[in-house]
């Protein structure tokens, strides 16, 4: 018995329009980032990663952040 194809690719459009609402919600999800990364420094008085005073959090959301970044950049990509 063979087995047919039953996970085929989808449909180039429809993978497309999927791709821009990932982008579309990540992005806000990076927004979102951005305002609590500004909350957290401004609260702790420094804004220099550099500085040992520099709040965790705001470490955190910052590399959270620069990972989704990271991920929107790759599916832009796989847009071109």
């Amino acid at each position: 018995m063979k087995h047919q194809g039953h996970f085929k690719r989808a449909d180039p459009v429809r993978e497309a329009m999927q791709t821009r609402t990932l982008i579309a919600d990540i992005s806000r999800i990076i927004d979102i980032l951005n305002v609590d990364i500004a909350s957290e420094e401004q609260a702790a008085g420094v804004a220099d990663v550099a500085r040992s005073e520099y709040p965790a959090l705001a470490r955190a959301l910052r590399a959270r952040r620069d990972n989704l970044v990271e991920t929107v950049s790759a599916l832009q990509q796989r847009l071109s």
